[in-house]
């Protein structure tokens, strides 16, 4: 009896053990973060559908409000996706192309989003390009059908279409690969009174002063999905050639965001200039290109600040210029940074260190009279768990390192118990022998 128990004893021990390192293993790789010299261009959402767009709008798929999509764009041609929308919503649609790592691309090679109504309207038009370091990486342009007072078409209820394209496909340089995209689209519901119709005229665009003091690591994501909350404050991270690097930061109604972003120098001996080797780019919760810098990096360290914006206010919308245009309501906004591959060539792989400085200025205010929810519910806000998780860098509702905890509980658990049963069994056959 003693030996079947000593032997038990290590078969619960080994059990226990491996279902610990299982439950940790889960939680160390995510805090690890990536660690290869070619970073994975882009995580596409967990939940995203796949969906195969239509070459002509007849046989185009639908797009839900607050649905994910993942789906492919060829080389030529276009491809497009159908939205039904009503007559009060705002409706937003947000195309990321990721193109792969190995492919090239010409300076104005890009993706182009048009939206169109039933009749052939077209409600808008936005393209964004990879520009002059050529470097292949995830880049989003949006679309938009805006219900509003001072506009004649697209303002009814019915399909309405969203066609996708390359803006440069033959380009010299431009290799005849198809891109991956992720889709989402959003809506937006009409205010409970009418306000304001025209963009506010007076803000401060003074160029505000980079905010001072110590840096703290913080790990960037690598999708929309996974973007990395943080707020107000000096952070630093490791970023290498090629790779992109995703943060959220909630900014509320009236308040203000500028960035700066740092390349720090390298020590490689090595001499050569990349224009705009690091790309920094802000996105409205919608997913809508607001502002970008370029970098050149030499070698020593560089510095890039977003131009000034104005405080997010619901009547931004009514703006001229886009800029000013898509800082329209409150939410997370994102900040993605990219480094061109280009910058491996003379020095090397890295990683190289990058410090973003982020200042979110003004007292959070009372945003419009929504009558309705968007969907997705909550994008269009601030909520006290969007800054508890900016405040901690762990997006509000991640529970992915405790459900890993917990799965590797249960199964540890389970095994104690399984073990206690077969020791119950051994020891009854025992006393009757």
């Amino acid at each position: 009896m003693a030996v079947r128990l000593g032997a038990l004893a290590m078969i619960l021990g080994a059990t226990a053990t491996a279902a610990a390192t299982a439950a940790a293993a889960p939680v160390a790789a995510a805090a690890a973060g990536p660690a290869s010299a070619t970073p994975s261009p882009y995580a596409f959402s967990d939940g995203a559908q796949s969906v195969e767009g239509a070459r002509s709008t007849g046989n185009a798929p639908l797009l839900k409000p607050g649905g994910t999509y993942k789906s492919s764009l060829p080389s030529s041609g276009k491809v497009s996706y159908r939205l039904d929308l009503d007559a009060v919503s705002n409706a937003y649609v947000s195309v990321t192309a990721v193109p792969s790592p190995d492919s090239t691309v010409s300076v104005i090679d890009g993706v182009k989003v048009t939206v169109q109504d039933a009749e052939g309207n077209t409600c808008s038009v936005d393209n964004t390009s990879f520009g002059t370091a050529r470097s292949p990486h995830p880049i989003a342009a949006w679309g938009m059908r805006q219900i509003s007072p001072g506009k004649a078409l697209c303002q009814k209820a019915g399909a309405h279409y969203v066609t996708v394209e390359r803006i440069d496909p033959d380009g010299e340089g431009s290799s005849p690969d198809a891109w991956d995209l992720e889709l989402v689209a959003t809506t937006e519901p009409r205010t409970a009174k009418t306000g304001q119709t025209s963009a506010p005229e007076v803000w401060n665009s003074a160029t505000p002063q980079p905010l001072q003091g110590e840096t703290e690591r913080r790990k960037g994501g690598a999708g929309f999905t996974g973007a990395t909350p943080i707020d107000q404050g000096v952070w630093q991270d490791d970023i290498r050639p090629g790779q992109t690097l995703f943060y959220a930061v909630p900014v509320d109604w009236g308040q203000q965001i500028s960035v700066t972003a740092e390349l720090g120098s390298t020590d490689s001996g090595s001499t050569g200039y990349t224009p705009d080797a690091l790309d920094l780019t802000l996105y409205n919760p919608a997913r809508g290109d607001v502002a970008d810098v370029g970098v050149g990096y030499d070698g020593d360290q560089k510095a890039g600040s977003l131009p000034p914006l104005p405080p997010v206010d619901h009547a931004n919308r009514y703006a001229a210029t886009a800029q000013v245009s898509a800082l329209r309501f409150a939410g997370s906004y994102y900040l993605v940074a990219h480094l061109s591959k280009g910058v491996a060539a003379p020095y090397g792989d890295g990683p190289f260190p990058m410090t973003l400085r982020v200042r979110v200025s003004g007292q959070p205010q009372t945003g419009p009279e929504y009558a309705g929810e968007s969907e997705p519910k909550g994008v269009f806000e601030v909520s006290d768990q969007d800054r508890e998780a900016a405040a901690e860098g762990v997006a509000a509702g991640d529970d992915t390192a405790m459900r890993a905890l917990a799965v590797g509980g249960i199964g540890t658990g389970s095994a104690l118990l399984v073990g206690l049963g077969v020791w119950t069994v051994l020891a009854r056959r025992g006393t009757a022998a």
